[in-house]
């Protein structure tokens, strides 16, 4: 499957930088940073150039490890997915939040806070999706089936090459 959309997850030791934003269709849930392939764009450079737009950081010369794909189906509707990435930073890089961007306020969430079971204030698929993306050296394919808003479930498998 081939999806418009990427989204990345910047690591610093046991924090994310997350984004709450500000519009539809994640309107007031962090989330991590990403967006809209741009034509003939691929998956890579649309995540550097989203990472740039929507944080002023350059991962272009880090280590930029894609993770795979996360896809969903909403109310037997609308489908679609996107192309993942992880950028895991070292301690020693420094950047203020909260911060007011564009798109919304930034700011370092600790990784326990984003995966607790009673936090409603992340989207629905990433405490199923995210512990994958740290914590597994594998590419993953995670679809997600939404019905009114809510999970109602979730698969995990390997993307072979």
């Amino acid at each position: 499957m081939v999806y418009k959309q990427t989204i990345c997850f910047i690591r610093n030791d046991d924090k994310i930088l997350m984004l709450n934003r500000d519009f539809a269709p994640t309107q007031g849930l962090w989330n991590g940073v990403g967006g809209k392939m741009e034509e003939n764009e691929t998956p890579l450079e649309c995540v550097i150039r989203e990472v740039k737009e929507e944080t002023s950081i350059d991962i272009s010369s880090t280590s930029i490890n894609y993770k795979g794909t996360v896809s969903w189906e909403v109310d037997d509707k609308y489908i679609g997915g996107m192309y993942v990435f992880l950028v895991e930073i070292p301690n020693t890089f420094v950047f203020q939040t909260p911060r007011r961007v564009a798109e919304g306020i930034l700011d370092w969430k600790k990784i326990s806070w984003l995966l607790d079971d009673h936090n409603f204030g992340v989207g629905e698929m990433i405490p199923h999706f995210l512990p994958h993306i740290l914590n597994n050296p594998l590419c993953l394919d995670h679809k997600c089936v939404l019905h009114k808003k809510r999970l109602t479930r979730y698969e995990c498998s390997e993307v072979f090459n």
